[in-house]
C-alpha cells in the first residue's frame, strides 16, 4: 500500500486521494525511486532538489500509464509527435498537467501544437519560430519555448547550431506570442554517462554566455535523461526528460 506520511497525504489534491487506496504501481516505485535519486545528485553537488523539474516522457505510453504517474504527484509530460499527443491531451483534459513538446515540430503541425501545448522545446530555426508566433498571434494566445541546440552536429537529429544561435534568440526577442525561457540539447547517446558531461556542460556554458547583459536571463536547461540525468544535474539542469526510468521499456 501506498507509504506517504499521513501529514504528505494531507497535503495531496483531492483527484490524487483515489491513489491512496490502491496498490502500489510500477510506475508509482520507479517515480519514488527516481525523485529519490534526483534528490541525492542534486544535495551531492550543493544544489536544491527543488530547482530541478522531473519531465516524464510519455511518448508510446497510453493515457492510463500516465494517469497512473500523475496519481503519484507528477504533472510533467512530455511528447515527441504533435498528433500521438493530441489523443492523450484529449482524453486527459482537465487534469493540471503541462504538456511539453520535445520533438521535431514540421511546419505543418506548428498551428495544431501552437493550440495543445503549453511548451515547445524543439524550436530549432528563425523560419519556425516566426511562423509559430504568427499562429499564436491568431490563436489569442502565449507559447512558452525552449531553443534546441544540436552540439554535436548529428544529420540525424533537430537542432540549431550554436553559431547559429544568436539570431534565433534576437528573432525570439522580438516574438510577441512566444515566451523564450532557455535551452534544450540531445547529446550523442553513450553508455558511459561521463562521456555525455561536455555536451550539458557546454549547453550551460551557452545559457551563460546568452545571459551576459541580458534584462531577463534565461533560466531553463532541459538536459539528461534516464541514464544520464545525474550527470546533467551536476552540470546545471533545471529539467530532466525521463521516460524508461518511469514508465519502462518502449515496445519495440
Amino acid at each position: 500500500m501506498h507509504s506517504l506520511p499521513y501529514s504528505i497525504i494531507q497535503s495531496l489534491p483531492a483527484e490524487s486521494l483515489v491513489c491512496i487506496l490502491k496498490p502500489v504501481t510500477t510506475i508509482a516505485s520507479n517515480l519514488d525511486r527516481l525523485y529519490e535519486r534526483v534528490r541525492s545528485s542534486a544535495e551531492k553537488c550543493g544544489r536544491d532538489p527543488d530547482e530541478i523539474r522531473v519531465l516524464a516522457v510519455s511518448k508510446t505510453f497510453s493515457s492510463s500509464e500516465i494517469i497512473e504517474a500523475y496519481c503519484w504527484g507528477q504533472r510533467l509530460f512530455g511528447e515527441n509527435r504533435v498528433q500521438e499527443a493530441q489523443k492523450k491531451i484529449a482524453e486527459l483534459k482537465g487534469k493540471t498537467i503541462e504538456w511539453h513538446l520535445i520533438g521535431h515540430l514540421q511546419s505543418n503541425k506548428a498551428r495544431l501544437a501552437a493550440q495543445i501545448f503549453d511548451v515547445v522545446q524543439s524550436i530549432d530555426s528563425t523560419r519556425l519560430a516566426i511562423r509559430l508566433d504568427r499562429i499564436c498571434q491568431d490563436l489569442g494566445r502565449k507559447l512558452r519555448v525552449y531553443i534546441q541546440l544540436n552540439l554535436a552536429g548529428e544529420s540525424q537529429k533537430s537542432g540549431i547550431d550554436p553559431q547559429e544561435l544568436p539570431e534565433l534568440v534576437d528573432s525570439l526577442d522580438t516574438t510577441e506570442a512566444l515566451k523564450l525561457e532557455g535551452l534544450m540539447t540531445i547529446p550523442p547517446y553513450d553508455e558511459n554517462p561521463e562521456n555525455t558531461r561536455p555536451y550539458f556542460r557546454r549547453l550551460r556554458e551557452i545559457l551563460e554566455e546568452i545571459n551576459r547583459g541580458r534584462q531577463q536571463p534565461l533560466t531553463e536547461l532541459s538536459m539528461g535523461m534516464s541514464h544520464d540525468f545525474e550527470v546533467a544535474i551536476e552540470e546545471g539542469a533545471t529539467m530532466i526528460r525521463v521516460g524508461t526510468a518511469i514508465f519502462g521499456q518502449r515496445a519495440g
